[in-house]
């Protein structure tokens, strides 16, 4: 994958609903550093951002099967979001397929094209 893809997929991955404020923050930083000194610590902090914010799919099962999922987001919400994530394990998917996370996958999986 490009740099030039890569930055596709990280605009894709910060103007996603379920993308934490830290992991918008590390994402505009790089974009904003591409074909700057600062361009290559930019992408490790985004790189490593990204590796503290995708959750496996069993956290993203505990956390909407728990009280606290099912208070910040509804009983229905976090039953059904609960729901497909049970599907997706049993489809053999071991990472959150939310567009986020499946954004920061795709960048971490290419790594190498931005160090």
């Amino acid at each position: 994958m490009k740099k030039e893809e890569i930055a596709q997929t990280v605009q894709t991955m910060i103007q996603a609903s379920s993308c934490c404020e830290e992991l918008k923050n590390a994402g505009r930083k790089w974009l904003d550093a591409i074909g700057t000194a600062g361009e290559h610590a930019a992408a490790e902090a985004l790189l490593q951002e990204i590796r503290e914010d995708v959750v496996t799919i069993d956290h993203v099962i505990e956390f909407f099967e728990s009280p606290q999922g099912k208070r910040i987001f509804g009983e229905e919400r976090a039953k059904a979001i609960a729901s497909h994530a049970h599907d997706v394990k049993a489809a053999g998917g071991k990472w959150c397929d939310c567009p986020a996370c499946a954004a920061g996958l795709t960048v971490l999986e290419n790594a190498a094209a931005i160090l």
